[in-house]
């Protein structure tokens, strides 16, 4: 959390990096506001990003409109049978739930689950991610 109108500053100045925007692969789509550098994460959030577990069928006891929303921007383990939802609920976001699915992506996920620029992005590009490689699936897309 930002407790300084300083720090504040500090963090437009060398922090943001990117946008929402509408996606040509996929509804909403994360978009650079200006060129970021290889090897940062310019994604980088003052939101926790702690996540706790419920099962899949405490999930399918939810309504189906908030249902859906949790299986749309939440890790779901069909083999554990449990879902990853982050402990700041779901009113609030970390712009990353937005990255779509390349299998040329723009960013990979490190050892310690932070967001990393594999090359150069630049500005107005989308940021991209390879789900199969993030989340140890195989992904089909229509």
């Amino acid at each position: 959390m930002l407790k300084t109108k300083k720090a504040l500053i500090q963090h437009l100045q060398e922090e943001v990096y990117c946008h929402l925007g509408v996606s040509k692969i996929a509804g909403v789509g994360v978009f650079a506001l200006r060129q970021i550098p290889k090897g940062i994460n310019p994604l980088r959030s003052w939101l926790p990003t702690k996540e706790l577990s419920i099962t899949v069928e405490e999930l399918n006891k939810l309504p189906t409109p908030v249902r859906k929303h949790v299986q749309m921007f939440c890790f779901v383990d069909n083999k554990k049978k449990k879902v990853e939802v982050p402990v700041f609920g779901m009113n609030a976001t970390n712009m990353s739930v937005y990255l779509n699915h390349s299998k040329k992506p723009s960013l990979k996920f490190t050892k310690v689950g932070e967001l990393v620029s594999l090359r150069k992005i630049n500005a107005g590009e989308e940021l991209t991610i390879d789900y199969d490689k993030s989340f140890g699936d195989k992904h089909v897309f229509k």
